[in-house]
């Protein structure tokens, strides 16, 4: 799984995890995505996955690394989707399903 892959996938587990915001964003902490046994199955570097979508602006968090039991209550926010990009991955998700 290349970094962009990694990245999506981080955005699927906060919003199975975190808890939705009234701007459409998502926030969960960190304790919560490390200690998940679904997170520990799917990265192999929790850390360097959320510092490259962070570096990519998908999420925001104080600091910049995040170490276990330190930051645990770190929350960490999923920007919500632009309106643009959100029509447009649902046009392509509709044009794939009738393919």
């Amino acid at each position: 799984m290349n970094v962009e892959e990694e990245v999506e996938k981080l955005k699927e587990e906060i919003k199975r995890l975190g808890k939705v915001q009234d701007d459409g964003s998502y926030k969960v902490t960190f304790g919560v995505l490390f200690h998940d046994d679904r997170c520990a199955n799917i990265f192999e570097a929790l850390v360097g996955t959320l510092r490259a979508a962070k570096k990519r602006k998908f999420l925001t968090y104080d600091g910049e690394l995040l170490l276990q039991g330190v930051h645990d209550n770190v929350e960490i926010t999923l920007k919500p989707t632009p309106p643009a990009a959100a029509a447009a991955a649902a046009i392509t998700t509709d044009a794939v399903a009738k393919n």
